[in-house]
């Protein structure tokens, strides 16, 4: 009785106000749709973007006879909307019967084809304002039109200290030392600001600070995900591709076509081929029960979602199980989509860095010797020949030998490219696929061969052998790539997501809601010079929006995954069209278009908060002040491990394990994963280099929101937990930089308390301390040494390492000085 009283209030209430249909409708008919499996479909075949398909079931004026209303308050099972899942609320269905009672106004701007993204990017002219003397480039017009309108008056410019500290972490991820803060600071030339900005844009830790933020983009990791997670020991060379490149500034157009298509290139060079990496990201699931062709369907889902999110900024996976409920996108849109990835195969190829081959070249005619002699010792060629034909007749007459059966299931999840073997496919194999398959022979013989006592025992000893053998063999790095495959299985609509439900045939094809594409033949190289085209308006505006978003927190669009109907509109749409024509005309130049940005009159403001904005523009939407910024877990302690001078510096090649608590790496499945830590300088590598283990990931970056890697991530999350506290106190290689810290500042400057704060200071947050700031930690000290004091060996547990001359109980007293400068807010904020 009480909800049907609180129902009838709700409606009454809801016909004295006009009901808005994107504002309070769409968002209750889509209700529960993912674009995944499941609920989705509690709403199937209603469009919310088709207002004539919205119609049929609504009678303007008479909510009580409309087919919606009668379907969404009825409970008989079948007929009842949604058919599964939690029904409407009272409170929805009052509102979608007044909004039908007041005549189901829908308005014209919910014609998707008319929705601000979809159209072309026109240049617009930059406006004049009246403030003739802040505006340092075209930015601030747009900026500043808009602050002007609003009456307010943008923030002044942060002082020197803060930015060279703002420029340096944004460009580089790394903080400025004190010698180049003192020489920014000193330097009075004009172009003093411009000249710093180049050179961190040369330095080869650019590439560093934007690899990472595009890694989450293709959400990378080391290892494989799923059940068993096994290690992908060569995934570092596509990190190390996205390094080089940002570093060279490849023109984004050319960047895109090499992730998606570097293989499809006429004359394609190894470095094309590694960029293909981009779409090895995928989990792959291990597990020998796992069907392999589902396996390969939700991989091929992953890229086709992935790609959309990157490059189009749409929510493309929404339709993956029906017509999307908001966007123009059908569910045969989808599938044309996925059919461009459907006709590639994963295979790993040498990518050797420069200084590998000659040495791997060098050694391989012995190594090949001593091969074959194992092999032929232990009479591997004759057992790996009676065991080839007999696992393929297996895999053609499955079900009919149980034992077999597994050796077949287990060899399609663990063996990369194991069905075409299982065909019949590798009659002329490869060197690589040979070895390979001999080396899969060797440790996964057939239920016969284990079964052989004898026989298992020896292989195991020849196993051991060849282990040792290669080994000897100097490295040479590899990558997983894409290739197309020679005959390419037909692409069809998976009904309901399913994929098994085959529906009609697709060929590749882009959303309809676009011009089709005209070339000949679509395929991925096809789809992926379309997307940096004139006639796709997405890809420019979604890259310069998380170019934007990267300078000030938030993107001129706060979705920057979704630049659909469900999205936010741009704050300020003139200046996003603005920057993606700019863009586009500089030949896809990231370098000039950050450049530009940071050159602003907008970005160099103060971060300063206003009371006058605290009402009126609380998320600084409208851009009269800089954003202040806590930074992302690796830039944390990156800034940690550079101000107490451990830091290695060394760019690019494998993942490396720093300390982690006890326990992590053992919740991985039945004790597989493993974690031995890395030991002297790699100890100290940059997070960004940090392996990823997708079950039990790095538990320090995780507390500082870094994503799961299992799906595309275009904007972090920025949480404040009491964990990150206890993180950035305990954690080992947190407090060894407290250690280094104190040590640094005790062996760098001479003097007193004073100027080693001073110096501390500098090390840390770039500017020195206030007279305030100065007195507490003066009396800090004073405290940690009375305490420590207390015990004899406390001293030494805390700092065993205390530079030559200086009392124990001062260098004790100093890591709790640093300790506290590392837990600093301004210490883990941006300005």
């Amino acid at each position: 009785m009480r909800s049907l009283v609180w129902g009838l209030m709700l409606a009454c209430c809801a016909q004295t106000k006009t009901i808005d249909f994107t504002r309070d409708v769409q968002p209750i008919l889509a209700t529960r749709c993912s674009g995944c499996h499941g609920p989705q479909q509690q709403m199937k075949g209603l469009r919310v973007d088709d207002s004539k398909a919205l119609l049929n079931v609504v009678t303007p004026g008479d909510s009580a006879s409309s087919k919606l209303i009668q379907r969404v308050s009825s409970t008989k099972k079948g007929f009842v909307m949604p058919p599964i899942g939690a029904p409407l609320t009272s409170a929805e269905i009052a509102t979608l019967s007044a909004w039908i009672d007041q005549g189901a106004k829908i308005p014209a701007s919910a014609s998707q084809a008319k929705h601000w993204s979809f159209q072309p990017i026109v240049r617009p002219s930059v406006p004049d304002v009246a403030g003739k003397t802040w505006p340092r480039n075209p930015i601030d017009n747009f900026i500043l039109a808009r602050l002007e309108a609003e009456h307010i008056k943008p923030s002044p410019e942060a002082d020197r200290n803060t930015l060279i500290r703002r420029l340096s972490l944004d460009l580089t991820g790394l903080p400025p030392t004190p010698e180049e803060t003192n020489a920014f600071i000193m330097d009075k030339h004009p172009d003093a600001y411009e000249r710093l900005v180049d050179r961190l844009l040369a330095s080869p830790h650019y590439g560093e600070a934007r690899a990472r933020t595009w890694l989450d983009l293709a959400h990378y990791a080391d290892s494989d995900g799923y059940e068993k997670d096994l290690t992908r020991p060569w995934a570092w060379r596509y990190r190390q591709w996205v390094i080089d490149a940002f570093n060279r500034d490849l023109p984004y157009d050319e960047f895109t076509v090499e992730q998606l298509a570097g293989d499809l290139l006429p004359g394609a060079t190894v470095d094309q081929k590694v960029a293909t990496g981009f779409l090895r990201n995928t989990l792959t699931n291990r597990e020998a029960g796992v069907n392999r062709a589902e396996a390969r369907f939700e991989q091929i889902v992953n890229r086709t979602n992935t790609v959309a999110t990157v490059w189009l900024g749409l929510t493309v996976g929404c339709a993956q199980c029906h017509n999307h409920k908001f966007d123009p996108i059908t569910h045969k849109d989808y599938y044309q989509f996925f059919a461009f990835f459907n006709s590639a195969d994963e295979i790993d190829i040498d990518a050797p860095l420069p200084g590998e081959q000659g040495p791997y070249l060098a050694a391989r005619p012995e190594y090949d010797k001593k091969r074959r002699k194992i092999l032929d010792d232990y009479g591997v060629a004759e057992l790996q020949a009676q065991w080839e034909p007999r696992i393929q007749q297996a895999f053609r007459d499955q079900g009919k030998d149980l034992e077999w059966n597994f050796a077949v299931t287990e060899m399609r999840a663990s063996f990369d490219g194991a069905d075409h073997f299982l065909k019949g496919e590798w009659t002329n194999r490869t060197q690589r696929q040979a070895d390979r398959l001999t080396d899969y022979f060797v440790g996964n013989p057939g239920p016969e061969n284990e079964e052989n006592k004898a026989v298992a025992a020896f292989l195991k000893d020849a196993r051991g052998k060849l282990r040792d053998l290669h080994a000897t063999l100097p490295e040479i790095a590899q990558a997983p790539v894409m290739q197309e495959l020679a005959n390419p299985p037909q692409s069809n609509i998976h009904l309901g997501g399913d994929y098994q439900a085959l529906g009609a045939v697709v060929e590749p094809g882009i959303p309809s809601l676009f011009p089709p594409i005209s070339e000949p033949r679509q395929d991925r190289l096809t789809l992926a010079r379309w997307l940096v085209s004139r006639q796709n308006p997405e890809t420019a505006r979604v890259a310069v929006n998380r170019m934007w978003q990267d300078f000030f927190g938030q993107g001129l669009v706060v979705t920057s995954e979704n630049f659909g109907t469900q999205g936010d509109k741009p704050s300020h749409p003139e200046l996003l069209n603005w920057l993606a024509s700019e863009f586009q005309d500089h030949e896809w130049s990231r370098k000039y278009m950050e450049k530009l940005i940071v050159m602003s009159a907008a970005y160099r403001q103060s971060s300063a908060v206003r009371k006058d904005l605290q009402n009126t523009d609380p998320n600084n939407i409208l851009i009269a002040r800089q954003s202040r910024l806590r930074l992302p877990g690796e830039a944390i302690r990156d800034e940690a491990l550079a101000a107490s001078g451990l830091l290695n510096t060394t760019i690019g090649g494998k993942s490396v394990r720093p300390p982690q608590p006890a326990g992590v790496a053992e919740l991985g499945y039945s004790g597989s994963v493993k974690w031995p830590e890395s030991t002297g300088p790699d100890r100290y590598r940059r997070g960004l280099y940090i392996h990823f283990q997708r079950t039990t990931p790095y538990p320090m970056l995780m507390n500082f929101d870094e994503p799961d890697s299992n799906t595309t991530c275009t904007r972090r999350g920025r949480s404040n937990t009491p964990l990150q506290a206890l993180n950035l106190l305990n954690d080992p290689v947190f407090f060894e930089a407290a250690q280094a810290l104190a040590t640094r500042v005790l062996e760098e400057m001479p003097g007193g308390i004073t100027q080693r704060l001073d110096y501390a200071f500098k090390l840390v947050v770039a500017r020195p301390p206030t007279e305030g700031e100065r007195q507490r930690l003066t009396d800090y000290f004073e405290q940690q040494k009375q305490l420590l004091g207390t015990d004899p060996k406390a001293a030494e547990n805390v700092q065993p390492f205390h530079p030559h001359g200086v009392d124990p109980l001062d260098a004790a007293a100093w890591v709790g000085v640093s300790r506290v400068l590392l837990n600093l807010d301004e210490f883990i904020t941006r300005e």
